[in-house]
């Protein structure tokens, strides 16, 4: 198995180590995060380093990736990160639930993650460092910019095109053929039509 590294340790660390063991394909070595947390635990792996520790990291560890969720409406910390560590030449994998559904024609970039449940159609493009969180629906013909994060049972609709950096909240829908601005926010339980 291929060893890989975590960054960031709170409640979205652990639903991405819960679809990684049940994938089976990567072996965590490790979590990084703020100085304060060296030596905790999260589900039996160890916060073993900092974000300024990366570098040093690099010389054992070839993959890693962005466990932190996206709570506020900027995504700016999950950016500097994957910018910091694409700098550094990691390697930033799909990680995609075997409880999910992506459709053979459509496209998942890297560093984003499709959580339980949730369904991609056909012909969709969704960008890199995304996340596609538990239940929620993609369907045909739409596109997903780059690290933007679809909230637990978000609908978005046929032919919506979703710009980058954007925050769709848990259980809103969007009609079909919307385009939604780089940087949205969209409340929960929020129609946009």
């Amino acid at each position: 198995m291929k060893e890989i590294i975590l960054i960031g340790s709170g409640g979205h660390c652990r639903s991405i180590i819960d679809i990684i063991e049940l994938v089976g394909e990567y072996k965590i070595a490790g979590i990084v995060d703020l100085e304060e947390r060296l030596g905790q635990s999260v589900l039996g792996y160890k916060v073993i380093a900092t974000l300024e520790d990366l570098e040093k990291l690099r010389k054992h560890y070839e993959y890693v990736f962005i466990a932190i969720g996206q709570v506020k409406p900027d995504p700016i910390i999950r950016i500097n990160i994957y910018n910091k560590i694409k700098n550094l030449n990691y390697k930033v994998p799909i990680i995609i639930s075997p409880r999910a559904y992506v459709s053979k024609h459509s496209i998942i970039e890297e560093g984003t993650v499709v959580m339980h449940d949730a369904f991609i159609n056909s012909n969709v493009k969704v960008g890199k460092n995304c996340i596609i969180n538990t239940k929620a629906i993609i369907e045909h013909d739409c596109i997903i910019g780059d690290f933007c994060h679809i909230s637990t049972g978000a609908i978005v609709n046929g032919g919506v095109v979703v710009g980058n950096g954007c925050f769709i909240g848990s259980n809103a829908t969007v009609v079909h053929n919307i385009k939604i601005p780089d940087n949205s926010f969209i409340k929960a339980a929020s129609l946009v039509k």
